[in-house]
This record gives structure tokens, sequence and C-alpha cells, in this order.
């Protein structure tokens, strides 16, 4: 391993649990203007020094504003490094950071893995390189505060396009064999809405004269599931999560709503299953809608060269691997051909109460990021 990529790994593991505990305090739920301006304000403390601090407008209204973090220097070379600060979890549900005592190895706290510990790592990334102005001619540090639910399309796409490489800090992985992965390829997420419009009646004594939008919603359930196909051409997944519907328990429900997560290879399928859907089933009028689309992502050609430039410096693998979760390098992979996702610490739970990170990791991701770093430098 390069001395360079050693030492600055060892420095930012040797940050990093302090650094994310706080972050972590800072409970900073997608859409909180506070929490976010609290989770950017720890993160712009732990930036280096030299770094120019901008505020840029959030791709989703009524966000706080992202920020993006700057060195400047004398090379030639560009990169952006992406973030982001918000999690799903509730201020209620909110947990801070602490070291489980079942598994002392896991450092547990709400969006520690997705994606706090991320950012810790690339704000590491931001300080080792302040001492390098002289080979690159800018490193670019963007913290969304909107990545966790964002119906919209992607702002800063055309604010990065045409940089030379675009590395996420999305949780790391291990490959089957036990070697470290980064994600160059990603499946296009997608989120289906169904609305039912139906009749209210009394549920005791005229139940017959209702439209039961509740049964209506679960027959399109059902008819969204029939579209699952992850062993087929696209990978689809089609997977109902959320139905809402009725308002007391003696009244036949006139109106519901339906939300399905759906993911593939190729994006384009989503039309298939909102075509797929009925449009009226016993007296129910139903209304399908795609309230978001994420992009995919396959970056394993291009970026082959950068893993084998990256595995030389480290002294072992750097292996590509694929992913189904959606991520903001998807939407920057187009303009910027070399991205790579997938840098964060290793753990697991994520949107969950038990998410945790990997307190080892912090130092092998850094390790891996570094060396990604300093080889799309010399490319």
């Amino acid at each position: 391993m390069q001395p360079w990529i050693a030492e600055g790994a060892a420095r930012i593991a040797g940050r990093a649990p302090r650094e994310l505990e706080a972050l972590v305090a800072v409970s900073s739920p997608s859409g909180d203007v506070h929490g976010a301006e609290e989770a950017v304000a720890v993160a712009v403390a732990l930036a280096p020094e030299a770094a120019q601090i901008e505020r840029v407008d959030c791709s989703s209204a009524g966000h706080a504003q992202d920020v993006v973090l700057r060195l400047a220097g004398t090379g030639a070379r560009r990169l952006v490094l992406v973030g982001h600060v918000d999690t799903v979890v509730a201020h209620a549900e909110h947990r801070p950071l602490h070291r489980d005592a079942e598994h002392p190895e896991r450092l547990t706290g709400s969006g520690s893995v997705d994606m706090k510990g991320g950012v810790v790592l690339a704000l590491g990334v931001l300080r080792a390189l302040a001492g390098r102005s002289a080979d690159f001619a800018e490193i670019a540090l963007l913290l969304v505060c909107d990545e966790e639910w964002r119906a919209g399309e992607f702002a800063h796409t055309p604010r990065f396009a045409g940089y030379d490489a675009c590395l996420c800090f999305e949780a790391g992985q291990l490959t089957p064999g036990g070697d470290d992965a980064v994600v160059v390829k990603r499946k296009a997420a997608g989120t289906l809405q169904v609305r039912a419009q139906g009749r209210s009646a009394h549920s005791g004594s005229a139940p017959d004269k209702g439209a039961n939008a509740l049964l209506a919603l679960a027959a399109a359930a059902q008819a969204v599931a029939a579209c699952h196909d992850p062993g087929g051409p696209q990978r689809l997944t089609a997977v109902p999560t959320v139905m809402t519907s009725g308002e007391a328990f003696n009244v036949v429900p006139a109106a519901g709503e339906l939300i399905c997560d759906l993911r593939a290879d190729d994006g384009a399928v989503f039309d298939g299953v909102l075509a797929g859907l009925p449009r009226e089933i016993g007296e129910v009028e139903l209304e399908g809608e795609m309230l978001r689309r994420w992009p995919g992502m396959d970056s394993q050609a291009v970026t082959a060269p950068l893993l084998r430039e990256a595995a030389a410096r480290l002294g072992r693998p750097v292996v590509g691997a694929d992913r189904g979760g959606a991520s903001d390098a998807s939407y920057l992979a187009p303009a910027v051909p070399v991205t790579v996702d997938g840098l964060g610490p290793r753990g697991g739970g994520a949107h969950a109460p038990h998410e945790f990170v990997l307190e080892a990791s912090l130092g092998t991701r850094a390790e891996v990021a570094l060396a990604l770093v300093d080889a799309a430098l010399a490319t």
C-alpha cells in the first residue's frame, strides 16, 4: 500500500468515530430544514480550513440549501465527491450513536450507514487532499439534504458536467470472497402511487351500497406484485409497500392510496407496470401515477481501468459490483462517466432502528477511497 494512502486512512479512521457521533447526534429527517442546517453546520466544521463554502438551492422545494465544499488547486483534474445528510428516520425514532453491547464492533445510530458514515469519510478525504493542491484543479464535495425523498429531478448534474470523476460515499460492501467492492452499476428506481375512489356506506346496515376502495387497492397491489420478475431480463422487482384506506371501523372505505417500489435495470419497464393496472374494480375508480423515477447507472466498462489502478496503489483488489438501491451517483453518471459509488463504511440495517456501521471498516474503506482518488488524479 502506498504510504500516502496508509497514513491518510489511519488519520481518517482515528477521527471518524467521534465525527460520526457528532453527525448522528443531529436528527435530520428528509425535509426538516432545521435538522439539515444543523447537519450541514457539523459537516462544515469538519471540513479543511482551505475549503470554500457555497450554499446552493436544493433539488426539492421547501428543503434547506445543499452545500458544496471546494478545494482549489493548480493542477488539471476535477473530482466531485457526493453525499447526503438527510435520513428516513423521524425525530421521534431518532437514536444517537452508541456502541452495541451485544455487538461491540458496531456503532449503532440513526443514519449511521445511510449515509453519515460516508459523509465522515468524504470529509476525511477532503482533508487528506488539502495538502495536494498541485495535483488537482478542483475537488468538490456536494452534500445534499433531500436524497431520501426526492420526487423531482436532480438539480446539480449540469454543475458538475465534464468533471473527470465522481466518487459517491454510499455504504460499502465486500464481494462474496471478502474483497473490497465498490458500486459501478445500479438499478433504476421508481415510486408508483395508485389512488382509489369508491363510495362509502354503512358497513352494517347497507354494505352492498358502498364501493370498497380498500378491496380495490388490494387487488391493485396483487396486479403490481404479479409483475415482480427479479430473474427476468430487466431484473424487475415490483413490491407494494404502503396502503392506506378507511376512516372508521363501521364504514365502507370510499378512498385510499397504494404505494409501490419498483426497481429494474431499465426504468422504461415501469411504464408497463403502470399500464397494466386496472382502471376500475368493483365500481371503484383507480388512477396510477409514477411519483418519482431514478435513473439506473452502468459505469462498469469505463471505470475498470480506474479500479485496476486503485488496486495497484492499495495492494489488494478493488472489485466493481452492482446494487439495487438508488443513489445520486446515478444522476451524475451521464455527465461524469467515470462514476464510482459505495465508498462509505460497511454496516447494515439501513432505514431501520438498528442501523449500524462496522467500526473496523472506517479505516479499510478510507483506504479504498484514497486509492481511488489517487488513481483518478493520476489518470
